[in-house]
């Protein structure tokens, strides 16, 4: 063998082996590139995943958070006051002083001078749940009117009146109850023969459920 096919046959086997290897480069370049696809779209999958598991979580909360808590009586939160003349009449006024809503169901239970038992409603039955209630914003107020305008109505000048709340079902109250002593207020409040209303969110609206207003 010459020299000059020596050398020829030589180049020849260095370029096969040039190209073989520059095959199996791009081989392993391209299993490289699908593998990093697959774990990118993988990856992709679990954070979809995670970003609506967390949304319904948040939404959870989200309700759980806007759920409106029961109203509850308080010496401090209560006020009475007789207006006179031809429709005269007792407000009771409650006031959320809280930083939450708060619920009323129906009407306030009263209870003047230790009475057995309540003051009768003018739009339902003490202990008679009918889903009625309005929601007192924070630092907001209700109010619940009883008409006074005929003499066995007004009656005679009350001490004191314990006040219950109702509750969500028939027979239940909230915690309670709350006693005010109008002496030591020093408040006249005259009641008789009479019926309290509703929960109202205005006290026009009371005193016209209470046939009262204007």
């Amino acid at each position: 063998m010459t020299a000059a096919r020596s050398r020829r046959r030589s180049a020849a086997y260095a370029a096969l082996a040039l190209g073989l290897a520059g095959s199996l480069a791009l081989t392993g370049c391209n299993s490289h590139s699908s593998k990093s696809k697959k774990s990118s779209s993988s990856s992709s999958k679990s954070k979809k995943r995670k970003i609506i598991g967390g949304g319904a979580a948040a939404a959870g909360a989200g309700a759980a958070s806007r759920r409106v808590p029961d109203c509850y009586p308080s010496t401090y939160k209560l006020t009475f006051s007789q207006q006179t003349g031809a429709d005269s009449h007792v407000t009771v006024k409650f006031n959320n002083n809280t930083s939450r809503d708060c619920k009323l169901y129906n009407a306030p239970l009263l209870r003047f001078n230790n009475a057995k038992n309540p003051l009768p409603l003018l739009q339902g039955t003490p202990g008679q749940f009918d889903g009625t209630h309005i929601t007192v914003p924070s630092h907001g107020y209700a109010y619940a009117v009883i008409p006074t305008n005929t003499a066995a109505a007004k009656g005679t000048e009350q001490k004191s009146v314990a006040v219950d709340f109702m509750g969500t079902s028939a027979s239940s109250v909230t915690h309670g109850p709350a006693t005010v002593n109008f002496a030591e207020k020093r408040l006249h409040i005259s009641v008789g023969k009479s019926k309290v209303t509703n929960w109202s969110s205005s006290v026009h609206g009371a005193e016209l459920a209470a046939g009262v207003g204007k």
